[in-house]
């Protein structure tokens, strides 16, 4: 017999602990190091995704405020972290494949990626104003949240949101898996975040089945996110194959990476086939019949 509620966490307190913690990472330091960039932009993915689950039940200018405010705070960090990653990955590149890169010495934007700036003594006035701006964004959205009523959301509306949303990552995947370009596959990933921060509310509902289901995505996400660092590092470089000045061992490197994007999906196909494949429904992926207890 199905009882008239459902345990589930609570979408409120964890949409202002997203913030909270934002806030923290950013009074920290004048300006944040990488991983606080890092960590604050992943916190703004998982108050967006929230904030979908619940979007049918709040009010539209309220969401849409919101929603722009967190998206925001994110694009902004987000050039702060490109650099950083491109050293990571050549770094790693260049420990793999020594031979390659010392043919690469004289190119001279792999040098200048590579390269590790010098330290900031100063930091520039536009800087300063740009991460005060973010928490002030920050600030004002926290407190508008602060005030707006979710005690009364109706979890049967939220688990019709979290299906729409499993959804959509079934459709991107049977796109990618047909076509794998590079937008496709990042679409991917965005939607299966999503999925994966939104699933996290419904634990209560069969903690053992949804916590291996989220270490699942959580793994498909890091593997896509490896493939995507590799991409845009591709583009940052200006590669293109087509260009007959090229040099033979910067042919080599990309065909290097590509080897490396190719590993890194093989590792994401098997288990994307058996959470998304066409013809599973949410309730089939979550091991229960009926998303009540």
């Amino acid at each position: 017999m199905e009882l008239d509620y459902i345990r589930m966490k609570d979408i409120k307190p964890a949409l202002a602990a997203y913030i909270r913690e934002s806030q923290t990472l950013l009074k920290k330091t004048l300006i944040p190091d990488e991983k606080a960039i890092h960590d604050v932009r992943v916190l703004m993915k998982q108050s967006r995704a929230v904030l979908k689950l619940a979007a049918p039940q709040l009010e539209k200018e309220s969401f849409a405020r919101d929603i722009l405010a967190f998206r925001e705070v994110g694009r902004r960090m987000c050039s702060h972290r490109e650099t950083s990653v491109h050293r990571k990955v050549l770094k790693e590149l260049r420990k793999e494949n020594p031979g390659i890169f010392s043919r690469l010495k004289e190119d001279e934007k792999l040098v200048s990626l590579i390269k590790k700036s010098e330290p900031v003594q100063e930091y520039s006035e536009a800087i300063v104003t740009e991460f005060e701006e973010i928490k002030d964004i920050l600030n004002k959205t926290g407190y508008r949240i602060r005030f707006q009523s979710m005690n009364k959301l109706d979890p049967q509306l939220l688990i019709k949101e979290l299906e729409m949303t499993y959804i959509k990552v079934a459709d991107i995947y049977l796109v990618c898996r047909n076509n794998q370009k590079s937008a496709y596959l990042h679409e991917f990933r965005k939607k299966t975040k999503n999925f994966l921060y939104q699933l996290y509310f419904f634990r209560p509902l069969n903690p053992h089945v949804v916590k291996a289901l989220e270490k699942k995505l959580e793994s498909m996400t890091q593997n896509l996110g490896k493939f995507n660092d590799l991409d845009q590092l591709v583009k940052t470089l200006g590669y293109n194959y087509n260009d007959n000045t090229n040099l033979p061992s910067m042919n080599e490197l990309i065909l290097k990476i590509r080897e490396k994007q190719d590993r890194y999906l093989s590792k994401v196909w098997p288990i994307a086939y058996k959470i998304f494949c066409p013809g599973h429904k949410l309730v089939n992926v979550l091991g229960f019949k009926i998303l009540v207890i």
